[in-house]
Parts: structure tokens; sequence; C-alpha cells
């Protein structure tokens, strides 16, 4: 199996850590979660497709938004929302 790759802007990743406290290397862990939930974003996927990863990363569930280019995860913003964790929990409830 292929390890997945990831990048990401240096300065979108310091502003997220100010105002959401989460890293994006951080954020990367979200994707290790084999229950996590993968959602495409269809209120902002006008010019490409984006996408939520919803994760467990530590005692939360982590949102996390991307795009996939090239075969590449590219990360533009994370953070512990209660929506994301609503949406982990009831997506896995029903697989369970």
């Amino acid at each position: 199996m292929r390890k997945a790759r990831f990048e990401w802007d240096a300065g979108k990743d310091a502003k997220n850590q100010r105002k959401h406290e989460v890293s994006f290397s951080m954020a990367q862990l979200a994707f290790a979660d084999p229950d996590r939930v993968i959602a495409e974003d269809l209120a902002h996927s006008e010019t490409e497709k984006r996408y939520f990863c919803f994760g467990k990363v530590g005692q939360g569930i982590l949102t996390v938004r991307f795009t996939y280019r090239g075969g590449v995860i590219r990360i533009f913003g994370a953070g512990y929302w209660r929506k994301g964790k609503a949406i982990y929990e009831h997506e896995n409830q029903i697989h369970q």
C-alpha cells in the first residue's frame, strides 16, 4: 500500500494554528483513523472539488478541509468543530 502524500501552504498553516490551535501536520493524523469519514464539500467545490475528512485525533474528532491534486492531499483548514463530530458519530453509528 502506498503512503499518502500531504502538502499545505505554510502561511495558512500558521494562521490555522493561531485561529483553531491545530497544525496541518497534526491534521494529517485524521486520515489515519480507520473510521474516518470523507465527504465532498458541495458548497465550496466550484473550481475544483473540495472535501472534508472527519477523523479521531487525540480525544476529539478533527475536521480537515482539503483538495486532492495529482495524487497529493492539500490541506487548507482544520479544527475541532461540533458539526464534524456529529457527522463522524452519525456515520460510524450507521456502519456498526
